[in-house]
């Protein structure tokens, strides 16, 4: 996994390249109408139900837009909400707080939505094992946010990117010549460039799967898109030899099943790439 710093400077660049994408040369709509003078304060307006998200990641876009801007919250990331509920007001300059009020919006409404559907699914697996991951599946250019939204929500992330896991699925194995091949090569790969990464293989049947099993250092089999019954096999196959993961179109209706077949993670994209956004509203007062 990346480091507090990494993730740290991801949200960073979300900020700034939002910011650069919105403004650009100026907020001419508050510029025109609003003296620079001018001190306003608004509201962040709860507009549906599910868990709140992004309400740390609110106050970094506030100060950076302007560090004197000032925060008042009521309803911290993670909590339940209902229309109505105030989350937070913000004070300070009028057009620093419009030049910021998309950028918030867009971002707390996506961040609210994949931290509802994430807890959605913690609550299916209660009384199991099993953790819910989430994938790469994410927003180009979001995806900090988005995996920040998805522990928000109750569940864990799975690897941030290409470069801080390894993940041998099937175009991986068949381009390197077969499982074993691509296992044997990964590990002298990261002997030869002094790299701890861990190692994920994907299985696409029983077969492949008693092939991964033959090899050392593995840290976790993914079990793609298997059904039940092969489910189960499998992960009385992999026993203690390494964690199992679940992978394939699993939803809400799958996922209760899934996890009862013993397997240690589900991952679904699903998390991340099918929500509708909370609505939202800053609303002046």
């Amino acid at each position: 996994m990346i480091s507090d710093a990494q993730f740290q400077n991801e949200l960073h660049l979300i900020i700034s390249n939002a910011i650069r994408e919105d403004v650009g040369a100026g907020d001419f709509s508050s510029l025109a109408c609003i003296p620079a003078s001018a001190i306003g304060k608004a509201k962040l307006l709860v507009k549906d139900e599910g868990i709140i998200a992004g309400v740390a990641f609110a106050k970094m876009i506030f100060e950076y837009v302007d560090v004197d801007l000032k925060i008042e919250t009521f309803i911290n990331d993670g909590a339940t909400v209902k229309p109505g509920d105030e989350v937070f007001h913000v004070s300070g300059s009028s057009q620093s707080i419009l030049k910021a009020e998309r950028l918030v919006l867009n971002s707390m409404q996506r961040m609210s939505a994949i931290a509802t559907k994430t807890q959605s699914y913690v609550k299916l697996l209660e009384g199991t094992s099993t953790k819910i991951l989430d994938t790469r599946k994410t927003t180009p250019g979001f995806r900090a946010c988005e995996k920040w939204a998805v522990t928000i929500g109750g569940g864990e992330n799975h690897r941030f990117a290409l470069y801080d896991m390894i993940m041998l699925k099937d175009n991986h194995n068949d381009f390197a010549g077969g499982i074993t091949a691509a296992i044997t090569k990964t590990k002298a790969y990261l002997k030869e460039n002094s790299l701890d990464l861990k190692i994920i293989v994907e299985a696409r049947n029983l077969n492949e799967i008693a092939e991964i099993l033959k090899n050392e250092d593995v840290y976790r089999i993914l079990i793609d898109n298997f059904n039940y019954e092969d489910t189960r096999k499998a992960v009385a196959l992999i026993g203690d030899k390494c964690l199992t993961e679940s992978s394939g179109n699993i939803n809400e209706t799958t996922i209760r099943n899934y996890a009862e077949c013993g397997v240690n993670y589900i991952s679904s994209g699903a998390l991340t790439h099918s929500v509708y956004n909370m609505d939202l509203s800053l609303k002046a007062f």
